[in-house]
């Protein structure tokens, strides 16, 4: 990879998410949930389908459905979150599906109102925490959340869950681990990534590589990280760091500002940068690789991870 610098800004630290809403009835009172799917994720929000039967499914997943020519499974996103909904207070066709893409598949999930687009900055984004007798509701299915009007909470999913419980691709999540290894690498790898599972993975996956990992929450935590680095390497940081690897929706500081920041300093510029993301739009990867990343990759087919990492550092 060159040296050069990129001065021109592309990113914003912004994210645009469709609003939408899930209701809760407790004790006959109902409650509006207010929730949140980046757009880049979001093909087209359509009306109730007519829905097929999907025998040996769980209990979340409706059926599937027709969307000209393309089958899609159907997620009850009020069951996947351990909502209670009454079918007499919001009618079953006066829901809405949103069509979503993310990982290289297509899913349908179910709301009762999809109500308008907000745009919204990261460092207003905090990571979702929660006590330890959390409803169900919340725990690990929460990944961000962000005030808005009249004190209001916007919870962001981590929809990228709904993947990991189904059953049916499980022929994809075998490529989640390397069965083999061409040749061993060495040195330390930054992986930047909020989502606790997918930091585990990415960890698994490089130490059978031979890398040593160092973990950082999101972009601002991973800039402070770097700074400590060049603190002890100063000029050595190019190989004591061979790469980092990042994820794009992150609270506080995404991975494009994040990019777009090392890029621009003659400290970090050199060392390869990959995106590991679920957003699989064409738009987003020429974004990335606009900002300067050296490989832009979708989570997570083990195989292609290695490929691009062996040919980055060869």
């Amino acid at each position: 990879m060159d040296n050069k610098s990129y001065t021109t800004k592309i990113s914003s630290n912004e994210i645009e998410l469709v609003d939408f809403r899930i209701n809760e009835v407790i004790n006959g009172i109902t409650y509006e949930g207010i929730y949140g799917i980046n757009v880049a994720k979001v093909q087209e929000i359509i009306q109730m389908p007519e829905i097929f039967e999907l025998p040996a499914s769980p209990d979340y997943i409706i059926g599937v459905f027709d969307l000209r020519g393309i089958i899609i499974p159907l997620v009850d996103l009020a069951v996947w979150l351990n909502i209670k909904d009454r079918e007499e207070d919001i009618s079953f066709n006066k829901k809405r599906v949103i069509i979503a893409e993310f990982n290289n598949l297509k899913i349908g999930f179910v709301v009762h109102e999809a109500k308008l687009i907000r745009r919204i900055s990261w460092d207003q984004v905090q990571a979702a925490q929660f006590s330890s007798n959390s409803h169900n509701l919340e725990r690990g299915k929460i990944t961000g959340t962000t005030r808005i009007e009249e004190g209001k909470t916007l919870l962001i999913l981590d929809l990228e869950g709904i993947i990991d419980d189904l059953d049916f691709y499980s022929d994809k999540q075998d490529k989640k681990e390397l069965q083999t290894i061409d040749k061993q690498f060495s040195g330390n790898v930054l992986i930047v990534d909020d989502s606790t599972i997918a930091r585990s993975l990415l960890k698994k996956n490089l130490k059978k590589m031979g890398f040593n990992v160092i973990e950082a929450h999101d972009g601002e935590m991973a800039l402070s990280t770097l700074y400590d680095i060049y603190k002890e390497q100063q000029d050595k940081i190019t190989s004591y760091l061979r790469f980092i690897i990042s994820d794009i929706e992150m609270p506080k500081m995404d991975g494009f500002h994040f990019a777009e920041i090392i890029k621009n300093d003659e400290r970090f510029q050199a060392i390869p940068l990959i995106f590991n993301s679920s957003i699989c739009d064409k738009f987003s990867e020429q974004k990335g690789r606009d900002i300067g990343a050296d490989a832009y990759l979708v989570k997570f087919d083990a195989q292609t991870f290695y490929d691009e990492i062996a040919k980055i550092l060869e």
